[in-house]
């Protein structure tokens, strides 16, 4: 009862958008807007009850499967189609109470309201005199009045002209002021003026006497009756539309339908006896079958033998032709006559077979919502209120078309309104069937990316997909090779150019130019971006789409020339982490889960829509290197799979905002600098844990050790935290042979691989062989967190 009544309110608010017109400035009391709207809800139930059925069916069955019920019902031996047998039970009466309520109520409640409009329509709007202009709404009388006071609702100036007499502007009332005010019947109006002057001509001439008399009468109060028809609303004691086919019930139908074929049969004998004694035509007895006399004159035309003249063979067939037309015009005639009754017949019988079809539709859209909810097992009024939708805005199309060809006479009533069942039927016991053997529906996303593959492999046979490869780093060489071994046509590579690093200066190529050469791919190393001689090299390559990973931040002269758009892999689920060292700030933050993100790339810095996201689990013990080699491989895939989706156009972009869960707040990934880089001794064991790891293997947290004049600085790889050990925050604790530990706030790091400045990368116990009395040393202090978070750039939402 809950969804009909629902529905039932859906339905009456569209009603009554349909006849608001009718209803507003005519001052209708409250409860005569109430009754239009309970007629009309009557009126909208034959729709209400199969959309409610179908709605509740599925929700019904949903819940169920969503709180597995059904499932536990099905462990223990009851079937779906048993659990289906007492409510199909409950729709069979469902569908009976719907066909009483089709053939009596809804008749019965559109001839009120029919009626109801008809009274309506001849109430007169509410009197709202304007200011400023003639007023003509009352009958017999024109207003003017200048200005109004909108709380008393005195008004001002005032002019009334009386023309209840029908001889002109003979009597007019001029007064300073006045206030009107209507009857509670509404069969009066009462003008209140004040300071005024009353004007009256005589206007009537007698036989020698042509003068004319005005009379002029000063008042300071006066009171004005206006007489008032059809102000108020009232209700008909009678409805007068019953005769209408859609307020007749069926036995009135049947009553009309039987009458109205014999008004039909008549008219047709009339029409045929009519026709037959015409005269336009000399011939007509051969065309009667009845005719039991052998006609003596032949029905085939005269030969030209028989015209004396071409005159008088020209005057026979303009004859012939005449008659023809006055027949032609005749049974046209005839044709129109009898059209009111034809397509009356034709709707008495669609009404006939609407309130059987009616009823039945609620039963059909049972097993149809029904067996959906089974399968979908989602309850409330999300997907299934969609679904169901789906569902009756195809039955509604249906049977719309249905009645609009059978009441046109395109088809019988029969079919017009049952097609919809036609159509119904076999969807209903195919998802009865599915539901009752518990297997899928179709699936349908798998069948579209079926068929998206299939169409991209089909047109890769003609144009491969021209792909620019944008990248720098170590990173960029994986999803690289992946995209030239899957087989993808990479047109060119962008990186950076070569720079002089070292203490040679030696020049030094980046890795993803490495192997661009080593496979021969097209190359270009631009110093800058918007450099014209790049950008039309760039545009040369006739690239369908960018891919960019660890590359410098594009301008969008270079981001927008491919018509697929470019796309980025950026080491980290967006929108965290945004910035140029995702994988170390998540290890130094502590994460567990990390991943890669593919995203079309915008304005600013990693804020575009998502395409695909992959996580990846972060060991408590892994690297910023681990998670770096973790993250090529699972980025080189996730490369691939967008690559395929966006030339597929089987992507669907998320915006950031959207994955960002409650008061979740934002964390940055800022270049890594020099200061985060120097441990904080000062700070708890598991933090520096995290900076030793998150820096490791590049760019590498180090500390200072001090002895005297004597400063070292010392790359910290890893350690381990150590919780048996306590000292001063910085102090040295070591035992010389098998572990080099500094203290922290609360326990201490034991370092297991380190390098001295100027030596080579090694273990503890190979660094302690050479470094003797370490506790002689101590340590200089470190960037603290607040200083490093006062040089962080701030989080770009």
């Amino acid at each position: 009862m809950a969804i009909l009544g629902i529905v039932t309110f859906i339905l009456v608010m569209q009603f009554l958008w349909l006849y608001i017109d009718e209803l507003v400035g005519k001052g209708l009391e409250f409860k005569v807007i109430l009754e239009f709207l309970m007629w009309g809800s009557c009126q909208t139930l034959p729709m209400a009850i199969p959309l409610a059925t179908l709605l509740s069916s599925m929700m019904t069955l949903g819940d169920m499967g969503e709180k597995f019920e059904l499932t536990a019902m099905k462990a223990s031996g009851i079937s779906l189609a048993r659990v289906l047998v007492p409510m199909t039970v409950v729709s069979v009466f469902i569908c009976i109470g719907a066909f009483y309520v089709g053939d009596r109520l809804v008749p019965y409640s559109i001839n009120q309201i029919y009626t109801m409009r008809d009274d309506i329509g001849r109430t007169k709007s509410e009197i709202k005199i304007p200011t400023g202009t003639f007023y003509d709404g009352i009958e017999g009388y024109i207003l003017r009045i200048e200005q109004r006071d909108k709380k008393t609702g005195m008004m001002y100036n005032i002019q009334v002209y009386d023309h209840t007499v029908d001889k002109g502007n003979t009597r007019l009332t001029v007064a300073d002021s006045g206030i009107i005010k209507m009857s509670k019947s509404k069969d009066y109006l009462t003008f209140q003026l004040y300071d005024g002057i009353n004007y009256q001509e005589t206007n009537t001439r007698k036989y020698k006497d042509t003068t004319l008399a005005l009379n002029r009468i000063q008042f300071q109060s006066q009171e004005l009756v206006i007489p008032l028809e059809n102000y108020a609303f009232h209700h008909s004691d009678s409805a007068r539309y019953g005769e209408q086919v859609k307020s007749m019930n069926l036995k009135s139908l049947y009553h009309g339908q039987d009458s109205l074929e014999d008004l039909v049969h008549k008219g047709t004998l009339k029409h045929v006896k009519d026709f037959s004694k015409q005269s336009y035509i000399n011939y007509r007895d051969q065309l009667d079958t009845t005719w039991r006399e052998k006609a003596t004159a032949r029905l085939d035309p005269p030969s030209d033998e028989r015209w004396k003249t071409p005159q008088d063979k020209k005057r026979g067939l303009e004859n012939a032709a005449s008659s023809a037309r006055q027949y032609e015009s005749v049974a046209r005639g005839q044709s129109m006559e009898s059209y009111d009754y034809t397509h009356l017949i034709y709707r008495t019988n669609v009404e006939i077979w609407k309130k059987y079809a009616q009823a039945l539709a609620c039963l059909l859209l049972f097993f149809i919502g029904a067996p959906v909810g089974a399968l979908l097992k989602k309850g409330g009024l999300g997907a299934p209120a969609v679904i169901s939708m789906l569902f009756f805005v195809l039955y509604w199309v249906i049977d719309i078309t249905g009645e609009r060809l059978a009441n046109n006479g395109a088809t019988t009533a029969f079919i017009g309104k049952f097609i919809s069942a036609f159509v119904l039927a076999p969807i209903g016991a195919f998802l009865t069937v599915k539901a009752v053997k518990d297997a899928s529906l179709f699936n349908l996303d798998g069948g579209k990316i079926w068929f998206r593959k299939i169409k991209s492999k089909f047109f890769r046979m003609f144009r491969k997909t021209r792909i620019v490869y944008m990248g720098t780093p170590e990173f960029s060489v994986g999803p690289l090779d992946a995209l030239l071994k899957a087989g993808h046509h990479v047109v060119g590579v962008v990186t950076v150019p070569d720079k002089p690093s070292g203490r040679g200066l030696k020049m030094n190529e980046s890795a993803v130019k490495k192997y661009a050469v080593a496979h021969e791919l097209p190359l270009l190393q631009p110093e800058k971006l918007k450099d014209e001689a790049f950008l039309k090299d760039l545009a040369a390559w006739k690239a369908d789409l960018f891919v960019v990973v660890g590359f410098r931040m594009l301008p969008e002269v270079v981001w927008s020339m491919p018509k697929y758009g470019t796309f980025n892999l950026h080491a980290a689920l967006l929108p965290q982490y945004r910035g140029a060292a995702p994988i170390n700030w998540a290890v130094i933050n502590g994460e567990n889960i990390t991943g890669v993100t593919t995203f079309m790339i915008d304005q600013k810095i990693d804020t575009g829509g998502i395409i695909l996201r992959a996580e990846c689990h972060i060991d408590p013990a892994d690297t910023a290197g681990d998670v770096h080699d973790k993250l090529m491989e699972l980025g080189s895939q996730l490369v691939l799979e967008t690559v395929e989706g966006i030339v597929q156009k089987n992507v669907e972009l998320r915006v950031q905002r959207s994955f960002i869960q409650g008061s979740e707040l934002l964390k940055p990934a800022p270049k890594l600098t020099r200061e985060l880089q120097h441990i904080d001794w000062d700070d708890t064991t598991r933090h520096i844990y995290n900076l030793i790891r998150g820096l490791s293997p590049f760019p590498c947290a180090f500390t200072e050790l001090v002895s005297g004049e004597e400063t070292l600085q010392l790359k910290v790889f890893f350690g381990e935290m150590r919780t048996d050990l306590h000292a001063a925050p910085g102090t040295v604790l070591s035992d010389g042979k098998t572990y080099f530990a500094i203290a922290t706030q609360d326990g201490a790091i034991a370092i297991t691989d380190l390098q001295l400045a100027g030596k080579k990368r090694m273990d503890v116990k190979s660094f302690l062989l050479g470094f003797r009395n370490p506790t002689s040393y101590t340590t200089t202090p470190g960037t603290s967190k607040s200083e490093i978070a006062k040089a962080a750039p701030k989080e770009d939402e």
